[in-house]
């Protein structure tokens, strides 16, 4: 038999999303889990609670898990001496290179500081506003990952390269006294330092480059998604703030993300529908169920 199709808003033909047409319920009838797998428009309201307590409980947690300064300097010492094993301990070099370039590096730091909040934050402003349907999967992806970067957080502590002992790092923020992170200067006392494993810097980017690079039609704005992360990644080691290991953390967290996602809905977040209500999904639901029944 063939596979079924359906008319999209957008007058193209796509396959039905994998929760819909499971067919599971008796007629007429759904139950809790298959309401809240079902793709519905957001409420600006509780997406905006959502995100500032999960934000303030993440916070919490990360300031609250003890700074184990000596093992977190003794895994910084570890990741150093394995990076230069493998041949790819470059983090000095570009620090001190970058360093050399006064605006360039005073630049990155506020970078550093501000994009990691502003970018994710418009990211989602975008879903809400131009893609409902895949709004909450896409959301579940970013939650989960930085859920999980709360456990590298608690099990593996880590300085970052500014604070190694005899590393000769350069923390560009004291430096060049410019306000560029949480983590340096008089700030320092409200932020865990030695919370540098995984590197959300690069979890958050490249949930962001992934969401646009797969969702904006325009090419240009594809690429500006792509490039984003990989900027981050340079500016998180030019600034000493990271080691490159820290950021194959982070996609491992926004890797498990994804995955958690695609079990909870069946599918990608891409291939949700962009535009749907509440209403419209539980009618196709219960059509889809009298069909089949």
């Amino acid at each position: 038999m063939g596979e079924a199709t359906v008319r999209t808003a957008e007058g193209r033909t796509a396959t039905p999303s994998p929760i819909a047409a499971t067919g599971a319920c008796p007629a007429g009838r759904t139950t809790l889990m298959s309401r809240l797998r079902t793709p519905r428009r957001p409420r600006l309201w509780f997406e905006i609670v959502l995100i500032a307590v999960s934000y303030w409980t993440y916070s919490l947690i990360r300031n609250a898990v003890p700074e184990q300064k000596s093992e977190a300097l003794r895994n910084a010492g570890w990741i150093w001496q394995w990076e230069h094993r493998l041949g790819m301990s470059f983090e000095h070099g570009v620090n001190h290179a970058i360093d050399s370039i006064s605006w360039l590096i005073v630049g990155m730091n506020y970078y550093y500081a501000t994009l990691h909040f502003i970018v994710t934050i418009c990211v989602l402003v975008w879903l809400y506003h131009w893609h409902p349907g895949r709004y909450a999967a896409i959301r579940l992806v970013l939650f989960a990952t930085t859920g999980v970067a709360l456990l590298g957080y608690y099990f593996f502590p880590l300085a970052p390269p500014r604070l190694m002992s005899g590393g000769h790092f350069i923390d560009t923020v004291v430096v060049h006294h410019t306000w560029g992170s949480m983590a340096s200067g008089n700030l320092a006392t409200m932020s865990n330092q030695y919370a540098a494993m995984p590197s959300m810097h690069i979890g958050w980017s490249l949930w962001c480059g992934i969401a646009i690079a797969t969702l904006a039609r325009p090419v240009w704005v594809k690429a500006l998604g792509l490039l984003y992360p990989t900027a981050t990644l340079l500016v998180i080691v030019a600034t000493a703030n990271h080691f490159w290991m820290d950021a194959v953390g982070g996609v491992i967290c926004l890797s498990v993300g994804f995955w958690l996602s695609y079990v909870w809905y069946g599918t990608t977040p891409a291939r949700l529908p962009k535009q749907v209500s509440g209403r419209r999904v539980a009618t196709a639901e219960r059509e889809g169920e009298l069909r089949t029944a």
